[in-house]
């Protein structure tokens, strides 16, 4: 019975040690498609700066706001439409 429960333990032991390095590859695997790895933290793809069409103001483009092939830094800008130079 002792040596029943042994195997068990070990069997238990080998499938959790399996389960734990899976893991860590995943973990690691959505790292590198996030984002390559530096010093441990993992740094994010540089985003792309657009100019309001507007005012001129650079803006990252996720937080800007598109009309078209124009891009404006904020949702009042782009109701007044592009600057008149």
């Amino acid at each position: 019975m002792r040596n029943l429960l042994i195997l068990i333990l070990v069997v238990a032991g080998i499938w959790w040690v399996q389960r734990a390095i899976a893991r860590a590859k995943e973990r690691a695997a959505a790292a590198g498609r996030n984002g390559r790895k530096t010093g441990g933290r993992a740094v994010a793809a540089p985003e792309r700066i657009r100019e309001c069409a507007h005012c001129g103001l650079n803006v990252p483009e996720s937080e800007g706001v598109r009309d078209g092939d124009r891009f404006y830094c904020s949702d009042a800008h782009r109701i007044a439409g592009p600057r008149a130079d």
